[in-house]
């Protein structure tokens, strides 16, 4: 695993449950603000099975973009998400003003050092 995927890990890993992050938001917190989408295959190689909250991570919209023939896909997310409270419309999109980690306005800079609760 390289330096980048470390971090998007450690990124994740620090969203508290019924919150969310996008993509484009982690890569901005780790100071490579174009790299969403390499957030996105950091996260797609941990493939769906894992105990890691993967499911936090969304599309700036508040969408799920998982793909259906990927091990767990949206349903999956979606049902993960709503158990720790997310609440979701018919489109599976959420309101990232209500559930986004931090807050919008709060730092975007997330710490990568400190607990990991």
């Amino acid at each position: 695993m390289n330096s980048f995927e470390q971090s998007v890990l450690d990124i994740v890993r620090k969203i508290p449950k019924g919150k969310v992050m996008s993509y484009g938001q982690i890569a901005k917190s780790i100071g490579t603000p174009k790299a969403s989408r390499e957030v996105g295959w950091a996260m797609h190689s941990l493939g769906g099975t894992s105990d890691f909250p993967w499911w936090r991570v969304l599309n700036s919209k508040g969408t799920i973009t998982i793909k259906e023939n990927w091990d767990s896909g949206p349903a999956t997310q979606q049902h993960l998400l709503e158990a720790e409270g997310v609440e979701f419309s018919a489109e599976r999109q959420l309101d990232m003003t209500r559930y986004q980690y931090p807050p919008e306005g709060e730092i975007h800079q997330i710490s990568l050092l400190g607990s990991d609760d």
